[in-house]
């Protein structure tokens, strides 16, 4: 049975299919942390209009940890599943740093097309309800270092059936 993620946001809600056909330890990785309440309290801590929000870092479920905003992640890592899905908006992927099986829990939501992460970031997954929150989060104001001055909140990550989205 297929399952989608419905992210809560401060924002609204937004609705992702999974890919498992192209990136199936990410889905999976992705599932076992939703499931886990792993991103339960974090937010979106890098948001730049017209290219992605990123969020996942379980160290910004603790304002006094800023600085280390974005470094954050379980003790885990996935190996790299590049595709060949696009990068277009709506295509949820994973963040990683230089190394390309780097990816553990922090991704990011294409705010419009971004072909230089065609196949350089695993895309698996895509959103099918809430463009609208995808828009506000991806054009609130932010500050140098891509921060939004309003927390963009998560407040919850679940994973449910397929067919009880309406």
């Amino acid at each position: 049975m297929s399952e989608l993620a419905v992210i809560k946001t401060s924002e609204g809600e937004m609705v992702l299919e999974f890919w498992p056909d192209v990136a199936p330890m990410h889905v999976d990785n992705f599932k076992k942390l939703a499931l886990e309440g792993f991103y339960d309290g974090t937010c979106f801590h890098r948001v730049i209009k017209g290219f992605m929000i990123q969020g996942g870092d379980p160290n910004t479920k603790d304002e006094a940890k800023k600085s280390s905003w974005g470094t954050g992640g379980p003790p885990h890592r996935v190996k790299a599943e590049f595709n060949e899905k696009p990068h277009v908006r709506g295509v949820l992927s994973m963040a990683r740093s230089n190394d390309p099986d780097s990816a553990g829990s922090q991704f990011f939501i294409c705010h419009a097309t971004a072909s230089s992460l065609d196949r350089q970031y695993t895309a698996f997954g895509k959103l099918v309800k809430g463009d609208d929150v995808l828009e506000k989060i991806a054009t609130t104001q932010t500050v140098p270092g891509d921060r939004p001055v309003k927390r963009m909140n998560v407040e919850s990550v679940k994973i449910v059936p397929a067919d009880s989205v309406k």
